[in-house]
């Protein structure tokens, strides 16, 4: 073993020195002994898993949620087209009799349907319920206007039927015989939240089928920073699910 002397020390200094020096080796040495047998030990030792937290369970979605929809005050399902697609199967695929069929007098106005199942009289005050949905969702909104003209008719005198020489787009239809007006709509529609989850529609309908809501009109506000406004007011996580009871346009608060 090799030992260096320190020549400005005397010999029992040098002795001294690389006494202390070894007993600190022998110190980390100790240390070392118990560092490796500790690692050795967990390595040993059965790899622990953490159990990943749960995924939250999405609700699954009815068949009506792809079309606007709503239960009414008094409990129908009432359905609407959302483009021309949805409005084209809605009247094609969902019609039966005893529903109450509603449009705005509006250029490419979507259909919306009162479900009436029973067949029994279907209440005056849900025959505004859809009537208010079917101008509010409208172009009508979207032009700033304040109310609407509407119609119901029977699903019989729906038809994708043209007049002779005439030709109907995809989600139109041709509307024959008479129809029940309901002049002056006003555009407005709620949004709501209950122990489902978030719904809009009707001011009446959402009042009746909610915890807490608010009431929207036309206004300047875009809809997606409006969603994310009624989101906030109504603790709502995920704006999208407010977005998508909203007219197409802006809109704001009313009192």
């Amino acid at each position: 073993m090799r030992v260096v002397l320190d020549l400005r020390r005397s010999v029992p200094e040098n002795a001294a020195a690389h006494y202390e020096r070894a007993k600190k080796l022998r110190g980390k040495f100790k240390g070392m002994g118990k560092a490796i047998r500790d690692t050795k030990a967990k390595l040993a030792a059965p790899a622990e898993t953490k159990e990943a937290p749960p995924l939250k369970k999405r609700r699954e979605r009815k068949w009506y949620e792809k079309y606007r929809w709503f239960r009414s005050s008094a409990g129908h399902l009432v359905i609407g087209g959302r483009d021309a697609s949805t409005n084209d199967t809605l009247v094609k695929k969902h019609l039966e009799p005893g529903d109450l069929v509603f449009h705005a007098n509006v250029q490419g106005a979507p259909f919306f349907a009162v479900k009436n199942p029973e067949g029994g009289e279907i209440p005056e005050s849900v025959k505004m319920e859809a009537a208010e949905a079917a101008a509010s969702y409208s172009k009508a909104w979207s032009h700033g206007a304040g109310s609407a003209d509407v119609y119901y008719v029977r699903p019989e005198q729906v038809s994708k039927t043209p007049p002779a020489g005439e030709y109907l787009p995809h989600g139109a239809f041709m509307v024959y015989g008479e129809k029940t007006w309901v002049k002056g709509v006003p555009l407005r529609v709620a949004v709501g939240v209950n122990e489902e989850g978030v719904v809009g529609g009707p001011v009446e309908a959402v009042k009746a089928n909610s915890d807490r809501h608010v009431v929207v009109g036309v206004g300047d506000t875009p809809q997606g920073a409006l969603a994310r406004e009624l989101a906030r007011t109504l603790g709502v996580p995920d704006s999208d699910d407010v977005q998508r009871f909203l007219p197409p346009g802006g809109g704001g608060l009313l009192k």
